[in-house]
């Protein structure tokens, strides 16, 4: 394509370099050109593309329309020389002509294999002619031009004085004309767009999430709203967000870029705060507390644009304060900054009006509060400091920058910064070009939770993996689990379980004891207390932004619903009041005689809301409306508001409980796919959650940055990024029915319109494709000679499949950790370890790995991390009873603990030795606990459990190791819940009242046992009932029974299950 330069623009710019130069004095912003006699312009190799601009190709950009590197420019007061390239001087030569403001001179070199030219003597000869030649002394080039133009000066005889005119540069381009300014404007736009439609949005979602995602994370995904990625994988702008901007319907998208890649900012920021426009985001997880800094930049046909914003959640009212100071601070400072106002004017008067409303805020200000922009982000000539002299002029662009840094709050440090794109517009006040989210109804979210953040940093990740803490592997540590072995005594037996339990017991001991020192030091920092039930917190409603935004409805003074606003408008005394859906708690109708009672209910403090708890208030001593009634003849109508007005309610509560299921779900980065050979593939396999579509099976490549799986049927495509891959398990199809490479993710993604949190490739390991029927080697065998043989193939068939699905998770591993940097391994479940229960719905085989324990055969999988595990509780273990139950507690006390149910107890002593292993602390108990009350009183103060003692087993005596545990537990129980407590022990009583002691033995000696238990034997042999007898009948509720164990009252069961009578 033909360069086009424009000439017109060359020749006006031109025209304000050497009017401006003519006229120089020494005490003008000119000055440093004032007595040179040439300006020489010199442009090496083009510089990285991570570079800034150079103040010389920014001057050669503006004056020409496009960077033309390895060329030289030296302007006279009278002439123009350019020395460049053969193809350069044909571009070039449009700018020659009759109406150039002085005559131009192109010196064109000769190309490589043609006789060189005198152009580059010629050049030489016109530069060492004069005395002083200003040029930009700190810019440095290199190229082949340059070190010919080095050694060339270095021999000259002549050599002219250098004089810096870098002022001088920058007074030339701070001025924008018309074109220049649009091209600002549209920047500005393009940025303001962005932070509007996309980061604010992005932001909030995070925060009312909670989602975990990085500083840096966060910064890539806002850049790729320009688009990203290479030839056919390359995507353009997201018009989703870009399509809501004005007037951004005919922009030059390959002219637009970012001027840096965005700075995020939190309390969680490993660097701290930075309010310096060099400032990184850091690979730290973003904090959803505090104060959260915001920067952009935008770069459009090289003009640049920029902003900050500052975010606060939960603001204190100092905060709340200091922000508004910064927004009065800025319209004042606008209003200053106009034609002919020096820039140290600017700076004094923003430290007289911090001084003048908060003067303790003037050692936190900032050192200057901006400078002067264009195709330079930063113009340090023209810094808005105090220092400064410089004089502003019409149609300048500056950076407005002010923020306070090094504030504390709760003895945490923040900092605050609000930053636009300003454009002096004469004698009249400054205006901002960058606009949007700068309110406070914007930057601040009151969500008025507890400190649940801030506990979680304080607590301390383990040290050490499971599994890699001294104990090389699970398996290795398996024990005979008070088995009695062939090739020993049973005195040998009994003295190796002895030995076991103590050594368990001990172990146990060191466990508890550890575990009660942590959790000290993890909440020693002002309680950490955290409700339980985060989710909960006052947020601010606002149906409407003043009375013209009211539906013309409301002029009928009738009730009406407002679904767009989510509003119900009820008439009250001549006024048309508004009510948010979420106010609302429910609404009634009765019909009383020709009349019809509507009857809305509101939200109010003090309901009883059954188990749920109340709805928080912002001031709940405040006086509160209960409920409105109106009456009205027209029954039809009442029938159809109390209709939408419960349709609305079902409609925004779906709504809420959809954005919560979804609030962990985050964006993946792009799947950089690897180039220059084929990807590892492992083909024919099915993918859980299946996609839509018919079920075929498809395959899953090895890329650079994660693995891909693609249907064969459509384009439907799964990527899973390493770095957000947790746990990579391998499952072989030994005893099971498919061969598994199965995926936990650290943050659920979407898969078609479902989340997933594990992503699973499996294939059947069975072959259905062979003939059962007999074939005519059956004539010459006899026996089970053709069973055997295919027996065999299937065993040679299962080790082909473990062997090729092994080999495909270990390179998924490699590849991961090569390119996360973290050791990324094949977990293999431990058949051996395995023991059945009831985590979900029906009862499965768990299997323990190195670092989980796992369910992997069948959706919904299980996945637990033993690191993530504080304590795990056995209930129901009672003698007599054929099963009991685990709950796993998390270290993290707002998650709900893990019930594991029906475990045979014929596993009770595998399950101990294993947990025991894995260095998890384990209490025992005879009853079921109500984990609901006794973990919300655990959220409430955590300190303070941990100083009554916490987990620790010896806190009491009881019969059990650790039953004391339980005890605690149970005794911070209130008293609403009592009933779901009993509802638990009465299940262990019922499951064990097969027994046939009652609780009268209690105190009797062995002799008296002895007859008791023949006559009840003789009994049972009388009515035709076996002793052993296990069947239905002693499962089943008796009629008459004795008292059963109370678990309010000492915290645990009898110990002794009663027998029924019929």
């Amino acid at each position: 394509m033909q360069v086009v330069l424009n000439v017109e623009q060359f020749n006006r710019r031109l025209a304000t370099i050497i009017d401006n130069w003519k006229n120089a004095s020494d005490d003008s912003e000119y000055a440093s050109v004032a007595d040179v006699d040439a300006i020489f312009l010199a442009a090496g190799d083009p510089a990285a593309e991570d570079e800034p601009i150079r103040k010389g190709t920014a001057l050669q950009t503006w004056l020409l329309g496009y960077e033309f590197p390895s060329t030289f420019i030296l302007f006279e007061k009278d002439r123009v020389y350019i020395l460049c390239s053969a193809s350069k001087a044909k571009i070039l030569s449009q700018i020659k002509g009759p109406n150039s403001h002085v005559p131009i001179e192109i010196l064109a070199q000769a190309k490589g294999k043609e006789p060189p030219t005198d152009a580059f003597p010629k050049f030489l000869q016109a530069y060492t002619s004069h005395q002083r030649v200003g040029t930009l002394t700190k810019e440095s080039h290199t190229g082949k031009l340059i070190d010919e133009w080095n050694a060339a000066l270095n021999s000259s005889d002549q050599k002219p004085e250098v004089v810096d005119i870098a002022p001088a540069v920058s007074g030339f381009m701070a001025v924008k004309d018309e074109e220049e300014l649009k091209c600002v404007k549209t920047a500005a736009n393009l940025t303001s767009t962005l932070l509007a439609h996309h980061v604010a949005v992005k932001l909030e979602t995070i925060l009312d999430r909670e989602a975990k995602i990085s500083h840096e994370q966060f910064a890539a995904q806002i850049e790729t709203r320009l688009g990203y990625g290479e030839g056919e994988n390359a995507k353009g702008p997201d018009m989703r967000v870009w399509s809501k901007g004005k007037g951004l319907t005919d922009i030059d998208w390959s002219s637009t870029e970012f001027c840096y890649t965005p700075i995020i900012q939190s309390q969680s920021s490993s660097t701290g705060y930075d309010l310096k426009p060099s400032a990184e985001s850091t690979g730290d997880n973003m904090a959803h507390k505090g104060v959260l800094l915001i920067a952009l930049g935008m770069k459009y046909k090289g003009y640049c644009a920029n902003l900050g914003r500052s975010f606060i959640v939960d603001p204190s009212k100092e905060q709340e304060a200091t922000y508004n100071l910064l927004l009065t601070l800025q319209a004042e400072l606008l209003s200053k900054m106009t034609d002919g106002t020096p820039a140290h004017d600017i700076y004094q008067h923003a430290i007289s009006y911090i001084k003048e409303k908060k003067p303790e805020l003037e050692k936190h200000f900032v050192k200057n509060v901006g400078h002067l922009m264009g195709m330079e982000f930063r113009d340090s000539t023209f810094l808005l400091s105090g220092k400064n002299s410089r004089k502003l002029k019409k149609d300048m662009v500056f950076n407005l920058a002010l923020g306070f840094s090094g504030l504390e709050e709760d003895g945490k440090k923040y900092a605050l910064h609000l930053v636009d794109t300003v454009q002096v517009t004469g004698s009249d006040k400054a205006v901002t070009l960058t606009t949007g989210v700068k309110s406070v109804k914007d930057t601040m979210f009151f969500l008025n939770q507890e400190d649940e953040e801030a506990s979680k940093p304080s607590k301390k990740p383990p040290t050490t993996k499971i599994g890699a803490n001294g104990n090389a592997s699970p398996l290795k540590n398996k024990t005979a689990g008070g088995k009695v072995l062939r090739n020993k005594t049973r005195s040998a037996a009994h003295e190796e379980v002895a030995n076991t339990v103590a050594k368990i017991a001990e172990h146990q001991r060191e466990l508890h004891e550890k575990l009660q020192q942590e959790g000290l030091a993890r909440f020693s920092g002002g309680g950490g207390g955290t409700s339980g039930k985060e989710g909960k917190g006052w947020k601010r409603f606002q149906s409407y932004k003043g009375e013209a935004a009211l539906p013309r409805e409301v002029e009928n003074l009738r009730i009406f619903v407002d679904r767009k606003a989510q509003t119900v408008i009820l008439p009250i005394h001549g006024f048309a009041v508004p009510f948010h859906i979420n106010t609302i708690k429910n609404v009634s109708k009765n019909d009383e005689g020709e009349f019809t009672f509507l009857r809305v209910n509101f939200q109010t403090p003090g309901q009883l809301a059954g188990k749920k708890e109340d709805t928080p208030f912002e001031d709940p001593d405040a006086t509160f409306i209960r409920s409105v009634t109106y009456r009205s003849a027209d029954g039809h109508r009442f029938d159809a508001i109390s209709k939408q007005i419960t349709d609305l309610k079902k409609e925004v509560n779906k709504r809420e409980q959809q954005k919560k299921e979804m609030a962990d779900v985050i964006e993946q980065d792009v799947l950089v796919e690897i180039k220059g050979r084929r990807p590892h593939r492992l083909p024919e396999v099915f993918v859980r959650p299946a996609l839509d579509g018919k079920r075929l099976p498809g395959e899953v490549e090895i890329h650079q940055n994660g693995i891909r799986y693609q249907s064969p049927a459509t384009s439907q495509k799964i990527d899973v990024l390493f770095s957000n891959i947790k746990h990579l398990f391998f499952q072989p199809c030994d005893h099971e029915l498919l061969v598994i490479i199965h995926i936990h993710l650290k943050a659920p993604i979407m898969i078609g319109k479902k989340k997933a949190h594990d992503v699973q490739f499996y294939r059947e390991a069975s072959d259905v494709q062979f003939d059962e029927t007999g074939n005519r080697k059956r004539k010459y065998r006899y026996g089970d000679e053709d069973e055997i043989e295919l027996e065999q193939q299937e065993r040679k068939r299962r080790q082909l499949l473990n062997k090729e699905f092994k080999g495909f998770a270990e390179k998924i591993a490699e590849a991961a950790t090569t390119s996360t940097g973290d050791t990324l391994e094949a977990d293999i479940p431990f058949r051996e370890l395995s023991f059945e229960g009831v985590p979900f719905r029906t009862n499965v085989r768990l299997q323990p790995t190195t670092e989980c324990l796992v369910y992997l055969s069948d959706p919904p999988f299980l996945v637990v991390t033993l690191a993530d595990i504080e304590i795990a509780s056995l209930e129901r273990v009672q003698f007599g009873l054929r099963q009991f139950d685990m709950v796993l507690i998390f270290k993290d006390f707002t998650k709900t603990p893990l019930h594991i149910n029906s475990i045979p107890s014929a596993q009770l002593d595998d399950v101990k030795n294993w947990l025991d292993s894995v260095d998890i602390p384990l209490a025992e108990g005879p009853v079921n606990l109500n984990w609901g009350p006794i973990m919300k009183t655990i959220n409430e103060d955590p300190y303070e459990f941990f100083q009554g003692g916490g987990c620790d087993p010896e806190s009491s005596e009881s019969e059990s190791e650790f039953e004391a545990e339980e005890e605690d537990f149970e005794s911070s129980e209130s008293a609403e819940d009592s009933s779901e407590y009993d509802d638990g022990s009465n299940a262990s009583d019922d499951e064990g009242s097969g027994s046939d002691f009652d609780d009268d033995s209690e105190g009797d000696d062995w002799d008296e046992l002895e007859r008791k238990a023949a006559k009840s034997d003789k009994k049972k042999v009388e009515q035709g009932r076996s002793y052993d007898s296990d069947g239905e009948d002693s499962d089943r509720p008796k009629k008459k029974a004795a008292p059963k164990a109370n678990g309010k009252s000492n915290g645990k069961a009898n110990g002794k299950p009663v027998k029924g009578r019929r």
